[in-house]
Formats: structure tokens, C-alpha cells, sequence
């Protein structure tokens, strides 16, 4: 071992030591890599931010920007709505949820698909008075097993297939993944739909403060258009297209109020309607009924024809020169640009028109503005804003554009016709130009943690096959598993994937085990191309903790689990992946060359 290979070994151990440690976050301690890595000479100067120029980080921006957008849509749920109350019990929620998971997730980025259908999912639950816990693991490792469909669909294919490229000169294709990963992904949904028993029932999930926000009922004033597509048009209706969660406070019509409405009641074009609900389920009902706000497609003061228009929580303060005055009497739109989109007060129903709501200290609004004009115009009316987060209130949704855009990726893609970093980052760029998302929603979508951990681990990477490390480990496998069996070689290297994964994320273990997978393979004189999908397929496959991966993160809380609840469903899932895996591979692109 050369004093270089020393130095580059010796820094990737302890980065590894830091993040099984977990004392630092993770894009801080591959930040520290990167710099130690040039520090003590393994990494020119010249190279060190190569890692943030590479296809790899500009496919996973883009694929997360594209996600959003589709996700934004909400064709997922509209194509599920027909089918979801069929699925009363986990036998039948489990199969269904894990499945449509995975499916979608060989189309979009596997973190974007979960995050799609987890809200469904846990309506779903609540309705049926079904744990959260049996739905929301067994989705996460079904996200994480058809990600390995598609290239696009989970960072490590990603990365292996740079690694091919910088190894032997041609990355992997766009769909090279899909015959191990669809075998893998079957297995997954097949395995999750009886196994997920084995999850503890009746955890109650953890409330995050967005969440507890969002609870907050809102009444809102909607607007039946002219020529309203719906062809149930009763209150109970309304209702049940807001699956009980949101209520109609009043009808007004030809200037006369009727306060709850009976559900029979009749409602026709030209009506507006007072509807109480929390943010997300009135969003949600406004969508399926088309309907419209009846206030914000006025237009809104903005500085710049660039600015956005947002739509913001804010508090009425202790002073506020809203208390005791109404929308109406302020002018809020006239004198401030500002329209007033909904009101919450806590322990009170209102039932009057939004524009006659006098205000009361503690009342929550929802405006609508100009990002640079709203400062200015809450500082005058001493509004306090809510903590960030993102609020939507019958805002356009782009429904058959984002799935066009995507479909028109995944083809251009399949066809060659141009590099996958292009495609996805015209479907990026095409998502924003048509509305599909708001800048201030693409940059959000960004997962910059991630994207900063491959930009700064990918110098750190090379370092090892650039000073020769890769070879050297790989020479020392080879006399470890030269007398083995080459089916035998093939399933240590995905276990060392896999083990690897949970721990020190499996962005790094790619960047690490792919060469020395590839070195291994030349000098036993295998298929190299079949160790690097062993090392993805292991990479991705991270069912044995919460922090290994995005999914299994996202999960956590709301599934109410702990860490050792990960491993009940993942260990026996791994075997699983790890035996069927290795003779998959094995069949499909044969050991030997």
C-alpha cells in the first residue's frame, strides 16, 4: 500500500466512522471529505468541484424537479380516487398502496412517488381506522425497490452507471436496470403484502408543526362557474367529493345567505359557497369540484412582472389595524394588493361572506400578494407570518402537461435521442415554463443535503481508483474469493452494498464499492457489468434503518416507528433481495464475459 492509498483509505474511514456516528450531518461531514481530501493531496486542487459539474447531480436535481411537478398535478389521485374506497382492510391497502408505489417510482425519482402517494395513503388509513404503520414502510421499501427499474429512478443507478462510464468508457442505459429491478421490485410488493404483520399495529404517528398547522380549520369563499362540468351537483354531493372533511357553512345566491344548507339542496352555477376545512382538504375539493376562488383571480400589486404570487399565513396581531374592520371596509386589495383567500378562529364557526368578516386579535388569514409587496403590506397591518410552509388554496393545477412532459423524457430517453442529464433537465425547465410548479416550488423540491453529498463524495471517490486503492482491494478479494463460487463472488459484493447502504448512505457506497466491484470482476475474469448491478441493487436495497435513505426517513414520523422496527420488515426482506438478486443478475447478464 502506497503511502497515497493510505491517505485515501484513511480519509474514507473515517468518513465512514462519522457517518455511522451520526454526530454531524451527513452533507456536512462529506463537505469536510471533500476539503480534507485536497488538504492531504489525494484530490488536485483543479478536481475538487468536479463532483458539482457531474450528470449525476444534475439528473437527481432535475428528477426531483420533474417528480414535484407530476406530483403537483394530481393525476396520481385522481386515476386511485375511483378505487380507494374499495380498500377497507390492510390485506387489501397494503397490496394496492405498495404496488402503485412502485410503479411509479421507474417512472419519477423513487423519493418523489412516495411523497405522492403518502398523503392518499394516510387519509386512507384514517378512514378505515387503519395503522399508518402497516401502510407506510412496506410503501417506502416497495419506492425503493422499483426505483431500480429505470436509471432515473434511484440515486445509485444513477451513479453506477457514471462509474461505467468512467471506467469503461459507456454508462449504463435507461432501462438496462429494468429486468433485475422489476424481478426485484414483484418480489418486494409480493413480500411487503403478507409480511407487513410483522409491523407494530396502533402506533400513533408523530405531529410535526406543519402538520398541526395545517389541522387548523379555514372558512373559504368558492364560486360555482358558469358552466360547471359536474354532473352531481347536490351539497352531499360536495361532500362526499371532500370525503368528509370539509363542510358547507352557506350558500349564497342572488344576494340572500342560506346558513347550512340542507344536503339536498341543489347547487347551481353562479352560487357561491362557504366552505370550512383544513388548508389541504379544501385545496383538494376546489381541484375535484372546479370551482373558484372568489377572490383571487383578482389581480395582485407586484413590483416586478418576474415577482410570484404567494399565497401566505399570517397571524392578526395584538394590533393589527384589522381587528374590528372588515376586508370590505379596508380595501385590502385596492390599498395594499393584498387578497384575503381564507380566515380561521379558533373555537368560533364563521358563516359570513369573507369580505363582511370583522377581524378579531388571533385570527389566522390566508392572503394572497406579490413575494416583494407582502412585507411591506403586513408590516402595516400588523399581520405576524406564520412559520414557512407551503400553502395551497385553489390555485391552477397543470393536470395533462406535467404527464406529457414526463412521458416525453421517459421517450426521448428510450430512444436515445438525446443524453439523460438533457432530457430530464428540459422536462425540468418545461415543468417551470408551463406552471406546472413556481421557481419558489423547484428550488424547494430540491434535495440539497443529497445533492451535496454526491457533488462532494464524487472527488472522494476517485480519489481511491486514482491512486490505484480500488485495484488493491480488489486483489485482496480476489484472494479472498478466488477458490468461491463466481455466483458466491457476486452475492458478497451486493451484501457488502447492502450493509454498507444503511449507514454511510448509499450514494457513498456506490462511489466506493463500484470500482472495487469492477476490479474484483476483471481479475476473476467476470462480467464486470454484472458486479456493478450487484452494487447497485445492494446500495439501493436499504430497508434496515430510518436514515440510510430519503424514504425511509420520510416515513418515520408520520408511521409512528422506531428504529428498531426497520429491521423486522427489512432484515428478512434483504435475504430475500440479496438470494433472488444474485440469481437474477446472474441469469439476465451472466457471469462471465
Amino acid at each position: 500500500m502506497t503511502h497515497q492509498q493510505a491517505l485515501a483509505f484513511g480519509l474514507v474511514g473515517v468518513t465512514i466512522c462519522l457517518f455511522i456516528w451520526g454526530r454531524f450531518r451527513y452533507d456536512l461531514v462529506s463537505l469536510g471529505a471533500l476539503l480534507a481530501s485536497v488538504l492531504i493531496g489525494v484530490t488536485p486542487a483543479r478536481k475538487a468541484f468536479d463532483g458539482f459539474a457531474n450528470e449525476v447531480v444534475v439528473i437527481i436535481a432535475c428528477a426531483l424537479v420533474v417528480s414535484a411537478g407530476f406530483a403537483r398535478s394530481g393525476v396520481v389521485e385522481a386515476l386511485l380516487r375511483p378505487l380507494v374506497p374499495r380498500l377497507k382492510t390492510p390485506a387489501t391497502q397494503v397490496p394496492v398502496f405498495a404496488a402503485v408505489t412502485a410503479m411509479l417510482s421507474m417512472a419519477t425519482k423513487n423519493v418523489g412517488a412516495l411523497a405522492i402517494l403518502m398523503p392518499l395513503a394516510m387519509q386512507t388509513a384514517r378512514r378505515t381506522k387503519t395503522s399508518p404503520s402497516y401502510l407506510l414502510m412496506p410503501m417506502s421499501f416497495a419506492a425503493l425497490l422499483g426505483g431500480l427499474v429505470t436509471l432515473v429512478g434511484t440515486s445509485p443507478n444513477i451513479i453506477v452507471s457514471q462509474v461505467r462510464q468512467d471506467l469503461f468508457g459507456k454508462p449504463f442505459g435507461m432501462y438496462d436496470f429494468a429486468p433485475v429491478g422489476l424481478g426485484l421490485a414483484a418480489l418486494g410488493v409480493l413480500f411487503v403484502s403478507f409480511a407487513y404483520r410483522l409491523l407494530p399495529a396502533g402506533r400513533l404517528p408523530s405531529e410535526t408543526m406543519g402538520e398541526a398547522m395545517a389541522g387548523a380549520p379555514y372558512v373559504t369563499e368558492v364560486e360555482v362557474p358558469s358552466e360547471w362540468p359536474l354532473d352531481k351537483r347536490r351539497i352531499a354531493d360536495l361532500h362526499k367529493l371532500g370525503q368528509g372533511d370539509v363542510s358547507v357553512m352557506a350558500l349564497i345566491r342572488g344576494g340572500r345567505r342560506q346558513a347550512s344548507p340542507h344536503a339536498n339542496r341543489n347547487v347551481e352555477p353562479g352560487d357561491r359557497l362557504l366552505l370550512e376545512g383544513n388548508q389541504h382538504a379544501l385545496d383538494q375539493l376546489i381541484a375535484r369540484a372546479k370551482l373558484k376562488l372568489t377572490r383571487s383571480d383578482r389581480p395582485v400589486t407586484t413590483e416586478e412582472p418576474s415577482d410570484e404570487v404567494r399565497v401566505v399565513e399570517a397571524v392578526v396581531g395584538p394590533g393589527s389595524a384589522l381587528i374590528g374592520q372588515s376586508a370590505q371596509r379596508l380595501d385590502l386589495h385596492g390599498e395594499h394588493g393584498l387578497n384575503l383567500v381564507a380566515v380561521s378562529r379558533s373555537g368560533y364557526r364563521l358563516r359570513q361572506t369573507l369580505r363582511s368578516v370583522r377581524f378579531r386579535s388571533g385570527d389566522v388569514v390566508i392572503l394572497q400578494g406579490g413575494e416583494r409587496n407582502m412585507p411591506g403590506a403586513f408590516k402595516d397591518l400588523g399581520l405576524l407570518p406564520l412559520a414557512e410552509r407551503e400553502v395551497r388554496l385553489g390555485g391552477i393545477r397543470r393536470v395533462l402537461a406535467p404527464v406529457a412532459i414526463l412521458a416525453a423524457a421517459m421517450i426521448a430517453i428510450a430512444f436515445h435521442l438525446a443524453p439523460v442529464a438533457i432530457c430530464f433537465f428540459a422536462a425540468a425547465v418545461a415543468m417551470v415554463a408551463i406552471g406546472g410548479l413556481r421557481m419558489r416550488e423547484a428550488y424547494a423540491a430540491l434535495d440539497g443535503p443529497v445533492l451535496v453529498l454526491i457533488g462532494a463524495l464524487i472527488p472522494v471517490g476517485e480519489a481511491i481508483h486514482a491512486t490505484g486503492g480500488a485495484d488493491l482491494v480488489a486483489g485482496w478479494l480476489s484472494q479472498l474469493l478466488g477458490p468461491a463460487p463466481p455466483l458466491v463472488s457476486l452475492g458478497t459484493i451486493m451484501l457488502l452494498a447492502m450493509i454498507s447502504a444503511p449507514f454511510m448512505h448509499n450514494a457513498p457506497t456506490v462511489l466506493v464499492f463500484g470500482p472495487i466491484a469492477a476490479g474484483l470482476a476483471q481479475r476473476l475474469h467476470f462480467n464486470p457489468d454484472a458486479f456493478l448491478m450487484a452494487v447497485a441493487a445492494g446500495a439501493a436495497s436499504d430497508f434496515l434503518t430510518p436514515i440510510g435513505h430519503q424514504c425511509n426517513t420520510l416515513v418515520m414520523a408520520p408511521g409512528g416507528y422506531r428504529f428498531s422496527d426497520y429491521p423486522r420488515l427489512g432484515a428478512p426482506l434483504s435475504v430475500a433481495v440479496l438470494i433472488v438478486g444474485s440469481l437474477l443478475i446472474s441469469a439476465i447478464w451472466g457471469l462471465r464475459p
